[in-house]
């Protein structure tokens, strides 16, 4: 009985205590961030970018505080062990829930510079947290369909130069790029929509990795390759705020970024294209054979 009544009240207090976390990080978050805008002076600006990185780590501090409080999920980690705080990398995952966030920001946190996703333009709009975002300073993207592109041909290339110049952001303090290749989050339906020659991925998009190897491939340092497994099924975060995903298995390793992929023109060069979907996609097969084996 008791255990019932607890389990009651574990989502409401756990939502209650994330949401105060929130504001009291968001508050000055957004404060700081309005200095920022306003002092033109260079070197205030990045020691501005530095305290706002360290508001936000403290926030997904805390986060992963709750989690740990109030669930019992266990993040099983490999691989992780050599990576550094003062260099710049390109971290790719696979994507399958809500839930990855929250995994990859408590594996990360404080053990590699702040990651910073590329986010859809209309995420701006959520409360508190689009204001955070845009605080610090994470690229907010339109995509165009094909459809638009082909009515609208003057959009062409568009999301090109926002990738480029949301990198060109990122040239003065470290950070870690966080690109989810499928770029949307896998379902049995879409995997069949995709005709998906991998058993548990969709196909990788391979244009937006590119774009930031263009604009950013001199200061990386390398690609850090992540595998996110839950072995008890692909959750939603209410799963995991009620205590239902007992385990979530993280696959970590650092990979060179090949000389063959730097200093290339995705967009106009075909052979240079041919080359990086090659080389990503043999990057997806083995993650594909990975999730295999830890599901």
């Amino acid at each position: 009985m008791l255990s019932s009544v607890l389990a009651l009240l574990r989502i409401p207090l756990v939502c209650a205590l994330a949401a105060l976390n929130v504001v009291v990080h968001v508050l000055p978050l957004l404060a700081l961030a309005l200095i920022k805008a306003l002092v033109p002076v260079r070197s205030i600006r990045r020691a501005l970018s530095a305290v706002l990185v360290a508001i936000a780590e403290s926030w997904i501090g805390i986060n992963g505080l709750l989690l740990r409080v109030f669930t019992r999920t266990r993040i099983e980690v490999e691989g992780r062990g050599g990576l550094r705080r003062e260099h710049w990398y390109l971290v790719l995952a696979n994507h399958q829930s809500w839930v990855d966030i929250l995994v990859l920001q408590d594996v990360f946190n404080r053990r590699i510079p702040f990651l910073k996703f590329f986010l859809k333009q209309e995420l701006i709009w959520v409360p508190f947290l689009g204001l955070a975002w845009w605080a610090l300073d994470f690229p907010f993207m339109r995509r165009y369909s094909r459809e638009t592109l082909e009515r609208r041909p003057e959009l062409r290339g568009k999301d090109t130069e926002a990738t480029r110049k949301a990198c060109a952001k990122f040239a003065h303090l470290p950070v870690s790029v966080m690109n989810f290749v499928e770029g949307t989050r896998f379902t049995p339906a879409k995997h069949a929509q995709q005709a998906s020659p991998y058993a548990a991925l969709l196909r990788p998009r391979a244009g937006g990795v590119a774009f930031v190897l263009e604009s950013m491939g001199g200061i990386l340092r390398s690609v850090i390759d992540v595998t996110i497994a839950y072995p008890a099924g692909r959750p939603e975060l209410l799963d995991l705020l009620a205590d239902r995903v007992p385990c979530v298995r993280v696959h970590v390793r650092e990979l060179p970024i090949p000389a063959e992929i730097l200093g290339g023109d995705y967009e106009n060069d075909a052979a240079y294209r041919e080359r990086f979907q090659a080389w990503i996609n043999a990057l997806w097969a083995e993650k594909d054979a990975r999730l295999a084996e830890h599901l």
